[in-house]
């Protein structure tokens, strides 16, 4: 497969005509355009002169992509966002003064010099600045006009009549103007003076450019998604060489050189362990937040981290070889593939602007052999064209993107681009990545059984050994044992791959995995089906022992969140199928998703194969994917809709299409709301501006006898765009059904609430949250309940739900 980078494309008929013209060459078996990275794929036995050739006689630039080794779009800097910027501030500002000038002098009667008076002077002054605006936004013009020379018109072309025309015609009638003045006819003066729409000459193109200036500035986000993934390869190598060790560049590590590995240290390539063990984070490539127990002959990956223990391996994998290299490529593979959904103005565009133009030169040619002199014939063809400006269809689809990202963005859903908007509302199959979208994320103890003692004093040893320990599951036992008082310890040891190991007293303290705990203790058959029971729901079993003799067992895991389970029955309801995907072991994802009410799920999957499985997937329809880690780059850009968790990695986000702010998984099905709202007001856009034309266009050809003028032209023209513009923000009324889940059960001399409360782990926590309500005044009392993640509220006056929210996020947890 050959790559090219494609140059002048602006919108998605450019795109589908350079994929026709390099089809169409011989030798070529198949070719993708991608407008989001401007690159182009080929497959064939074609010369790379003939494709060239056939997308310059298109009417644009190709090259061929150097043999870098990078993935396409890692070098690729965002100039094109800078350039829109510059020409939307001095064409606003230019504009602004034009319009002070023209429409608030003549209309709002703002003051101005006297100078003003003289319509001559005023009709060259508008020119002028008019005239700026289009030179300043040339790129229309140049575009569009070459595209129609070539027979593609576009969304430029668009642009470029409907400005032009306005242009034009307001020329005409200065000239007419100056020819009266020298005649001395006042009266013509005046009426020719009042038919100048250079303003709207100048608002087109500026205008446009705030919708192209939306669009480019999403296009740099896949590029940023490669450039962090690849900042995530470590630079440098300890290789083990003569009993020595020695850092090199990560380059010059060869298959079957021996590595060391410290804590701390990032694994440098892939590779097999043959010495030493190591609690390894493989979060970066599989979204599993509990790090993976690595001994002799595991294999271990480029990318992920050593929490503890040392270890020695033998790489198997270099450079692009490596699992971190795929995840990269697999993501550019999807980014240049991924055509964006083309804008219905500029598929409509090839027909609506040669059947205006051919209505305008018959408007003229029938008017002339009637015998109407070539005045009248001239002023009835351009009122077609002024009445015809495709303004409204050029904004039936932005401003309603524009108003529908505005209202996901105030309910905290981003969405990066018109086609992600677009496209969401016709998902049939969501996605979802189990660990930090479903889940929570972290680890936390969800069970406490003690055996031979009581709950405090088996909490008491546990988080007192598990202190010295930076294991993410040894930190969920000392924040749950954190309401005790933890006794210091000494002679801490860590037993890599089993456990730690202290001395509390004249006491020995022992803690760890369930195969180490019991070579040493032995069981019985009723302890050893409790701890089989917890593993079948999904949950670490950790055992601690005093002397050698088993105190009890903390089970350990990843929570479903408090608005999984409502928001998958939400996308079932609306009949969307669900299904997840997660690197975790099969026995996990299968209790995670009956407690979410998943039916579908594949386990132990990695990042490539996620991309896969999203790819199998589209078999039922469109796919959207969301997730929160970088392990999800792939899948998030293979997906049609990729959707990143907020609270997730940066990369993650750079990958999506959508970010929700909130981090709540029922903002998935708010965003599938949002989206069909907003495309079927576009349809209603579209529906007017067309009607608005199949009306209007036979009123300026002169039937019924009726002789428009091309300022009542223009003013319907500027009419329809209000129109499409005030339905766009209907937009803002949608309701979206996620507000503040509470419940009120009293309305008499009190009230309750019940609110859910995420951050809550122990009874410090429920005293915080009760403490912070209580101190509002109103409040009467409050109960919080950690295990269910919520807190009553009895109320003796009607506080406002913002102001027990804030109360509770300002002592640091999250209403959900």
């Amino acid at each position: 497969m050959e790559r090219y980078d494609i140059t002048g494309m602006s919108c998605a008929a450019c795109s589908a005509r350079v994929e026709k013209a390099v089809n169409a060459v011989d030798g070529v078996e198949s070719c993708t355009v991608s407008l989001l990275t401007n690159s182009m794929s080929v497959e064939g036995t074609a010369s790379e002169e003939d494709i060239i050739k056939a997308v310059e006689k298109a009417g644009y630039g190709a090259s061929k992509k150097g043999n870098s080794g990078k993935p396409d779009g890692v070098s690729a800097t965002d100039r094109e966002t800078k350039r829109l910027k510059n020409r939307l501030v001095f064409s606003v500002v230019i504009l602004a003064v034009l319009m002070y000038f023209s429409m608030g002098r003549m209309m709002l009667r703002f003051p101005a010099p006297a100078i003003f008076d003289n319509h001559i002077f005023t009709g060259v002054f508008e020119m002028i600045l008019a005239a700026a605006v289009m030179v300043i936004n040339k790129k229309f013009f140049t575009n569009g006009i070459s595209a129609l020379l070539k027979g593609g018109a576009n969304m430029d072309t668009l642009v470029a009549l409907g400005s032009g025309t306005a242009f034009l015609f307001s020329l005409v009638e200065l000239f007419l103007m100056i020819s009266a003045f020298k005649n001395s006819d006042t009266a013509a003066v005046e009426r020719y003076g009042m038919n100048l729409y250079f303003e709207s000459a100048a608002m087109i193109p500026t205008l446009i450019t705030i919708g192209k200036l939306l669009e480019s500035v999403s296009k740099g986000k896949t590029t940023n998604a490669l450039k962090g993934l690849m900042k995530m390869a470590p630079k440098t190598a300890v290789l083990y060489l003569d009993g020595e060790e020695k850092t090199v560049a990560v380059e010059e590590v060869k298959v079957g050189d021996i590595f060391a590995v410290k804590p701390g240290a990032k694994i440098p390539v892939d590779g097999e362990v043959v010495f030493g063990s190591a609690a390894v984070d493989e979060s970066a490539l599989t979204g599993e937040s509990i790090p993976s127990e690595k001994g002799e002959g595991c294999v271990v990956l480029a990318g992920s981290i050593s929490r503890s223990g040392y270890i020695r391996c033998k790489a198997t994998k270099i450079g692009e070889d490596t699992t971190l290299s795929a995840v990269i490529k697999t993501v550019s593979d999807a980014a240049a593939t991924k055509a964006p959904i083309g804008r219905i103005a500029d598929r409509v565009s090839g027909i609506f602007v040669p059947v205006v133009m051919a209505i305008a030169l018959l408007t003229f040619a029938g008017w002339m052999i009637s015998g109407k002199d070539i005045g009248f014939s001239i002023t009835r063809a351009i009122t077609v064209l002024v009445i015809s400006c495709p303004c409204a269809l050029g904004l039936a689809t932005p401003v309603a993107i524009m108003v529908g990202s505005g209202v996901g963005a105030k309910n905290g859903i981003l969405f990066k681009s018109a086609a992600s908007l677009e496209t969401l509302g016709k998902t049939k199959v969501v996605v979802l990545d189990k660990t930090g979208t479903i889940t929570s994320g972290k680890p936390v103890v969800t069970d406490v059984i003690p055996v031979g003692t009581d709950e405090t004093e088996l909490l008491t040893l546990a988080g007192a050994v598990e202190n010295r320990s930076e294991h993410p599951l040894a930190l969920a036992v000392v924040e749950k044992a954190g309401i005790f008082d933890l006794p210091d310890v000494t002679d801490f040891e860590t037993l890599p791959g089993s456990g730690v190991k202290c001395r509390l007293g004249d006491d020995i303290i022992e803690g760890g995995n369930y195969k180490y705990i019991l070579d040493k203790t032995g069981t019985d058959d009723e302890l050893k089906l409790k701890i089989e029971a917890l593993a079948e729901e999904g949950k670490t079993p950790l055992l601690f022992t005093k002397n050698g003799i088993l105190v009890g067992i903390i089970a350990v895991a990843d929570r479903v969140r408090d608005d999984s389970i409502s928001a998958i029955d939400r996308l079932k309801k609306a009949g969307i199928k669900v299904f997840m995907l997660t690197g975790d072991n099969e026995k996990t994802a299968a209790a995670v998703a009956l407690s979410a009410g998943i039916d579908d799920f594949s386990a132990d999957i990695l990042p490539d194969g996620k991309a896969k499985a999203v790819e199998d997937l589209k078999r039922f329809g469109r796919v959207a994917m969301v997730g929160d880690g970088i392990n999800d780059a792939p899948a998030l850009t293979a997906a049609d809709v990729g959707i990143a968790i907020g609270s997730g990695t940066d990369i993650a986000a750079d990958s999506a299409d959508i970010v929700l702010m909130k981090s709540r998984l029922s903002d998935v099905a708010a965003a599938i709301t949002l989206s069909r709202a907003t495309v079927k007001n576009i349809y209603e856009n579209l529906f007017w501006a067309f009607f608005y034309n199949a009306v209007c266009i036979p009123l300026a050809i002169g039937a019924f006898g009726l002789d428009m003028k091309p300022t009542y032209g223009a003013a319907a023209m500027a009419l329809s765009s209000v129109c499409v513009c005030l339905n766009a923000l209907r937009l803002n009324r949608v309701n979206l059904g996620n507000n503040i889940k509470t419940e009120n059960v009293k309305e008499k001399n009190t009230m309750e609430k019940t609110i859910f409360v995420e951050g809550m782990m122990c009874e410090h926590c429920e005293a915080r949250v009760k403490s912070a309500l209580e101190s509002l005044s109103g409040v009467k009392s409050a109960a919080p309940d950690h295990s269910a993640k919520k807190v009553t509220v009895t109320l003796t006056a009607d506080i406002p739900d913002s102001a027990l929210t804030e109360a509770i996020e300002t002592a640091g947890y999250k209403v959900t």
